[in-house]
């Protein structure tokens, strides 16, 4: 694969687009066998679940930033325009891939558990789990780090074409002038009301009269936020975590019945850890560590996948389905028993990864038997070791890309507003193991490596992935969906690499997932009746669920960026130049 070009002809742009050459291994980007087809650009592309925050990233790149610069933006604007899961009050992961260098790195702004946290602290007076505690109060709060994180990346990676002031002009205007309300924001506040309009601040931003949701096509201006950002680009990240505005959110926090501090805000910071990687019939893997479980459990499946043909097998039959099942809930086995903060425990994730170890776990698959969940424990990797959430993807002219994935956990977070900050806050220590055995919001089995502690990141699923070919960037992909965000973005890899998809039909395709407990496949919409048939005879049980995930993935495909933006969910937008 060879590295994006700084410029293309018209004429090149058109044969790539359409014709194959013979010396590529990459089919055309448009087929007239293809039902979808995606956004294709030369120049640069973001990739994102809302069309402003996709604009304001484009026009980054068009000014001279890069990748990581144009992720900032994009993921500034995302918390005004997309305020359920964008946001200054929250936390994520973003991966970063640097042409030149050939580096590929990920930075970890997960939020932190405050140092007041610990292990029994959603436990009511009778040692249960209590939701109202880890959902809902100001316990449920972590430390936001998605400034910190912003910053962290513009320091190590900026162009230097643009000030950091430059990336938060575009969040403030939106701000402070207003952005029209779309059908689809109308519609969350107002599924969210019941909720939202329970704290006065919050009421007070995105409801009149502190109870009647915006109609689409209404301007929704947000002044308090708009201070907030101006606050950052003026004083970085102290900004946020120093000053009026940390003792605002620390105040909340308390007042919701939390311990969160000044000094939890201002000694949070971010952490760069190395990628996950692993290889799949010749792609190289590029994904989230732990306190991430996304990465090692991609490469996990994918490791055992590998031992099965897929293409011959083809998407979404029955034999298809039925390994990926297999493999996933052996994987989320794991992830319930191994799977935690690495700074505060160990985890076997060279194990976990290791093709031996996968192997071993394909010997207890049988092709014509679904596997009882009931029966199956987490395995012993350690021999070896020799929901509401956004992601969105950048790649600009010179190759480099980012995958970014970050969340206030729940729609709009806690439902909770810092006064006079605009700042919605998250309900992330959720993710936390309550008691180990017990499910949380998301259904997912946790134990004592994601047990409550102060200063420990909970484990997350989400999965910002980059896929390289022959050394070269070749797809950047990812998902929200709490824990169907493993298995959303795995098959965004298998539709291209497997069944030779372009990244639209990819994208479209419907999708499964099995996450060992409870022992079913959860599946869309559009399966066949007669696949589902078959695998029911083998043992399976199968629920049609809500549509999963809202991935933002962009390939390089002969030097063009060829994008997809997910239409399981309105709003969102692909946008190149």
């Amino acid at each position: 694969m060879r590295p994006l070009s700084k410029t293309v002809s018209a004429a090149a742009f058109v044969m790539t687009l359409f014709v194959s050459p013979l010396w590529a291994q990459d089919t055309p980007i448009y087929s007239l066998k293809d039902r979808f087809h995606p956004v294709t650009a030369p120049n640069g592309m973001v990739a994102s679940q809302e069309a402003v925050a996709t604009k304001v990233g484009v026009e980054i790149l068009k000014k001279g930033g890069n990748a990581v610069e144009a992720a900032i933006a994009t993921g500034f604007a995302l918390a005004v325009t997309l305020p359920r899961a964008g946001n200054l009050g929250g936390g994520g992961f973003m991966m970063i891939h640097m042409a030149d260098s050939g580096e590929t790195e990920a930075l970890d702004y997960r939020e932190m558990a405050p140092a007041a946290a610990f292990k029994d602290m959603f436990l009511d007076d009778e040692g249960n789990p209590d939701k109202q505690k880890s959902r809902y109060s100001g316990l449920a709060i972590g430390v936001p780090g998605t400034v910190a994180g912003f910053e962290a990346a513009f320091e190590k990676y900026a162009s230097g074409n643009l000030t950091w002031p430059d990336l938060v002009a575009p969040a403030i205007d939106l701000a402070e002038n207003g952005i029209t309300v779309t059908p689809s924001l109308s519609a969350a506040l107002t599924s969210a009301a019941p909720r939202l309009t329970w704290d006065p601040a919050t009421a007070a931003i995105f409801y009149r009269q502190g109870i009647v949701p915006p109609a689409p096509g209404e301007i929704l201006k947000q002044q308090d936020l708009a201070s907030t950002l101006r606050l950052i680009a003026e004083q970085g990240a102290k900004g946020f975590y120093q000053g009026p505005v940390a003792q605002k959110i620390s105040a909340k926090v308390q007042a919701a019945g939390g311990g969160m501090t000044t000094e939890d805000l201002a000694n949070y910071k971010p952490v760069w850890r190395t990628a996950v990687t692993g290889d799949y019939r010749g792609y190289e893997i590029a994904s989230m560590p732990p306190p991430s479980s996304g990465g090692i459990h991609i490469v996990q499946i994918l490791n055992m996948l590998e031992t099965y043909p897929l293409d011959e097998f083809g998407p979404n039959s029955a034999d298809t389905i039925h390994v990926m099942a297999e493999a996933m809930r052996r994987a989320y086995a794991d992830r319930s028993k191994f799977l935690g903060d690495p700074d505060f425990v160990e985890i076997p994730a060279k194990g976990l990864t290791s093709e031996d170890y996968a192997a071993e776990l394909v010997e207890t698959i049988s092709v014509e038997r679904a596997t009882a969940s009931e029966e199956i424990r987490p395995g012993v990797p350690q021999p070896y070791e020799s929901n509401e959430t956004t992601h969105y993807s950048v790649v600009d002219k010179d190759g480099n890309a980012v995958s970014n994935t970050y969340t206030l956990n729940f729609s709009y977070g806690v439902g909770l507003t810092a006064d006079g900050t605009g700042v919605l806050l998250n309900n992330e220590l959720d993710d936390f193991s309550a008691k180990p055995g017990v499910p949380n919001a998301y259904g997912l089995i946790g134990g004592t490596a994601n047990a409550v502690e102060g200063g420990k990141r909970p484990l997350s699923s989400m999965s910002p992935t980059l896929v390289f070919k022959d050394g070269a960037f070749y797809m950047a992909t990812g998902s929200p969906g709490g824990s169907r965000i493993i298995t959303t973005t795995l098959q965004i890899i298998l539709n291209v690499v497997d069944h030779g998809m372009n990244i639209a039909e990819a994208t479209a395709a419907t999708r499964i997932h099995n996450q060992w407990l409870p022992d079913e496949i959860r599946i869309e919409e559009g399966l066949s009746p007669d696949t589902i048939a078959l695998l029911e005879q083998r043992g399976h049980t199968l629920v049609v669920k809500n549509a999963m995930g809202s991935t933002q993935s962009i390939m390089s495909i002969d030097g063009i960026l060829a994008g997809a933006s997910d239409p399981r969910r309105p709003g969102a937008l692909t946008e190149g130049y």
